[in-house]
């Protein structure tokens, strides 16, 4: 008799709510049912890495100051 394995991970393989949202943005825009700047239309995808890289420049720097003037 074989063991059983259970795979308790949780990996995701979904297109996720973001993606969802850019898809339909970008088919609206395309169809002509919204007429927005295609900055905003692709804004889900973008808008998640920006808003990370943007909270690393400042929490990096801070860090190190903390750090500084602990020492």
């Amino acid at each position: 008799m074989r063991p059983t394995v259970k795979n308790n991970s949780a990996n995701s393989c979904g297109i996720g709510l973001l993606g969802v949202l850019g898809v339909a943005f970008v088919v609206l825009k395309l169809t002509g049912a919204i007429d927005w700047s295609w900055w905003w239309v692709t804004a889900p995808f973008w808008a998640g890495p920006v808003l990370v890289i943007a909270i690393a420049a400042v929490i990096v720097p801070l860090f190190f100051w903390l750090e500084r003037k602990k020492s």
